[in-house]
């Protein structure tokens, strides 16, 4: 769920933004966290739990407007409710030639003290156009 707006919502992004090219996976997670969640949700992340090998983070959200609101019955507590922005951040990155895995790891209407989406790289493809230049 989500993935078809991330497609559509990097379009929009990459236009609007003010940035280069990101070199690497952690460049490409600070964009997110601090550019893109502000521009569409009003809400900044930060980057943390890096992983050694650098290909997987935690963005931590203290507020998430989707959940505002919003009270899980006890019977449905294995909702994972805000899973659109998962999809969302997957779907984005994917325009950006990255195959990323998202998960909720922690979720605010379940008890806990923050958002914390998981990603994970999973590849890093090269640009392919379809098209040689002659010049």
């Amino acid at each position: 769920m989500g993935y078809n707006m991330g497609i559509r919502l990097v379009d929009e992004f990459l236009a609007k933004a003010k940035i280069t090219r990101c070199s690497s996976f952690r460049d490409t997670a600070e964009v997110v966290a601090k550019q893109a969640l502000p521009m569409f949700l009003n809400v900044s992340a930060s980057v943390a739990n890096w992983s050694p090998d650098q290909t997987e983070c935690s963005l931590i959200l203290t507020d998430n407007p989707l959940a505002d609101f919003v009270e899980l019955p006890e019977e449905y507590r294995d909702l994972k409710y805000c899973n659109v922005l998962a999809g969302v951040v997957r779907g984005a990155l994917e325009m950006v030639n990255m195959d990323v895995e998202c998960r909720w790891l922690s979720d605010m209407l379940k008890g806990d003290d923050c958002y914390e989406l998981r990603v994970k790289l999973k590849e890093h493809r090269d640009e392919k156009f379809p098209y040689k230049d002659d010049d």
